[in-house]
């Protein structure tokens, strides 16, 4: 097996302000695939074309955000090295036992100078996609119930200190800088995007003030036909859209942002490229950042940059 260390994004706890509304966003208009329901009063969600038993948990909290991010690793080996490594590095780390979130194993959970919680897992129970493992068919009814996204994909993260963010996630975690944003001072990173993979970004961060705050999670669509389907379903339900269809000049994705009920904001894309760990990150510059963020208007737009839950 080629691939080592942290492997993926793996899963999102979001909180909603309305459980049954949010039941009703992430499994009838997003279109993911309700796998359980614990005692903590969280709901389980996958892709339909995710194989593993979950990746987005949703709970009802008097406000909206996100509780952690998970990633994925290699094996159990690698998570006790990763979790050796990060208190090496200055961090406090909590074990949280196998089972404590349904079908996942033990998991490393983290806090970063950004304000976010982490986390770091090596096991989950492969339900699979519906699809036979031997001689399977391409799609399956789940995959046009919705918008029917592909997989969770990344997420957008808002809070302090990125610098000593990516150091973290480079050093320690291994991923490599792939973009980055530079201000008005051309010396200091307004946003970094970081992958662990080979795609445009698993992961990324932008300055601002308030720690701990989620600015979007993405799910990945296979075509520009299927982002404008999704704009189609948002309409049709009445979803709040933020901007789109559109194209980001950064990672070079189509994309649609809107809220979920609760106004948790979310991304349907496609596109991107390919990347390697030896290639030169990209800059944006300042004077360019609005074509880096909306290629198409290149120009920003307020309520995106500034609202966050």
């Amino acid at each position: 097996m080629a691939m080592t260390g942290v492997l993926r994004p793996g899963h999102i706890s979001l909180r909603v302000l309305d459980l049954e509304e949010g039941i009703n966003f992430y499994k009838n208009t997003l279109g993911l695939v309700e796998t359980g329901r614990d005692g903590q009063g969280r709901v389980y969600f996958k892709a339909w074309d995710e194989r593993e038993h979950n990746s987005v948990l949703i709970r009802e909290a008097e406000s909206a955000g996100v509780d952690f991010f998970a990633f994925k690793v290699a094996d159990k080996a690698t998570l006790d090295k990763l979790d050796a490594d990060l208190q090496a590095f200055g961090l406090k780390t909590e074990r949280i036992p196998a089972g404590e979130m349904l079908e996942t194993g033990e998991r490393v959970r983290f806090e970063v100078p950004s304000g976010h919680l982490i986390e770091l897992y090596a096991e989950k129970t492969d339900i699979g996609n519906g699809q036979s493992y031997v001689n399977p068919d391409p799609w399956i009814p789940d995959a046009e119930h919705g918008i029917a996204p592909t997989r969770m994909d990344h997420c957008l993260l808002y809070g302090p200190d990125i610098e000593k963010v990516q150091e973290i996630f480079e050093k320690v975690l291994g991923f490599y800088l792939v973009e980055h944003v530079v201000m008005e001072d051309g010396k200091t990173d307004l946003a970094i995007w970081l992958s662990c993979s080979t795609k445009a970004h698993d992961i990324a961060f932008v300055r601002h003030p308030e720690p701990g705050k989620l600015h979007h999670i993405s799910f990945k669509l296979d075509s520009w036909e299927k982002v404008l389907r999704a704009a189609d379903i948002m309409s049709m339900n009445r979803i709040s859209i933020d901007i789109g269809p559109t194209r980001h000049g950064i990672t070079r994705g189509t994309t649609i942002y809107a809220f979920d009920p609760s106004g948790n904001r979310f991304e349907t894309f496609c596109g991107g490229y390919d990347t390697y760990p030896d290639y030169k990150a990209v800059t944006w510059t300042w004077d360019e950042v609005g074509a880096g963020i909306f290629y198409h208007d290149r120009k920003l737009n307020e309520r995106f940059l500034s609202v966050v839950s």
